[in-house]
């Protein structure tokens, strides 16, 4: 494979970890196996040496990476299932599963979101980028819940603009480590990349404004279960203010523990509300998309131990 593309260097702050892991969850969209392409193709480095996917990585390591550039590949239909929490002529409100990617990136080619939406309407092939067809927003890929696929030019611009005025409420649950004090509030953090990790982001003094308010639930010996809504969009909002607060999401291995208890597979963060104007009609409209099993299973769990 030539390597010819983006390079991107980082430190390591946590060790005992292999490799290739740490090069997927330090670089976003990148998955484990493609990882594992560039260390053995020659294209990481530890600290200025070539090195393997099983490495343990050292606290202070610094990583160096080169990304190939290669030629997008054409965005073609997939019959992958589709759970439709509502659709017309217009739109498209979907419960998106933990694990799918929204859109095609660097190692995740298919299998995406926006594959299995053009095989259910492909007329949505003609909105927006090629790669992002029908996008109106994104969900991380292990977080799960309700997103919004605009079928025309016209309604993706419109919602694009509620987006933007901050008019399109968004409401999650998330399931975080301790129990949170005070049981309710408001986080105005900025928001940026991380010096260090420039594939995630941090609150960072000059960074871009960002407001997330959250109450309690539900509490329980260890743990909080919350109701969140971001009022702005920034990458990672919600998960990097909870950890910030000291509060990380549970499962959530980027921002808060390394190792895992409840959940080993996802994060316990999903899209449950989402209210808007619909741009068709002019009504305010709000859906709901239930919480997955593995997650209430979590609850259930910690219910009989507290």
């Amino acid at each position: 494979m030539e390597i010819d593309g983006q390079e991107v260097v980082f430190t390591a702050n946590e060790e005992g970890e292999r490799l290739d892991r740490v090069l997927a969850a330090c670089l976003s969209g990148l998955s484990r196996s493609f990882a594992q392409r560039l260390i053995k193709d020659g294209a990481v480095t530890v600290n200025g040496r070539l090195s393997k996917p099983s490495y343990r990585v050292q606290a202070g390591d610094e990583i160096f990476a080169r990304i190939p550039t290669e030629t997008p590949e054409p965005v073609l239909p997939e019959d992958v299932p589709l759970d439709v929490i509502y659709e017309d002529e217009t739109l498209l409100v979907l419960n998106k599963p933990a694990g799918m990617v929204v859109h095609p990136a660097l190692g995740h080619a298919g299998g995406t979101l926006v594959n299995a939406v053009l095989a259910h309407c492909p007329q949505v092939a003609e909105v927006g980028p090629p790669d992002r067809a029908g996008i109106v927003h994104r969900l991380d890929k292990d977080t799960s819940g309700l997103i919004l696929i605009a079928k025309d030019e016209a309604t993706r611009a419109a919602l694009q603009r509620q987006f933007k005025r901050r008019q399109v409420i968004k409401t999650y649950l998330a399931l975080v480590e301790d129990q949170v004090q005070p049981r309710e509030g408001i986080v105005e953090a900025p928001l940026g990349r991380d010096k260090r990790q420039r594939k995630k982001m941090a609150v960072v003094r000059r960074g871009r404004e960002a407001r997330t308010t959250y109450r309690t639930i539900r509490r329980f010996a260890r743990h909080t279960l919350l109701e969140v809504r971001p009022h702005t969009g920034r990458t990672h909002q919600v998960r990097v203010h909870l950890a910030w607060l000291g509060y990380p999401v549970v499962g959530d291995t980027v921002y808060g523990r390394r190792r895992q208890r409840l959940l080993k597979s996802r994060h316990f963060l999903h899209a449950a509300q989402l209210r808007f104007t619909h741009p068709a009609t002019g009504e305010e409209v709000e859906f709901k998309a239930p919480l997955p099993a593995e997650l209430s299973a979590v609850l259930d769990q910690l219910g009989r131990h507290s």
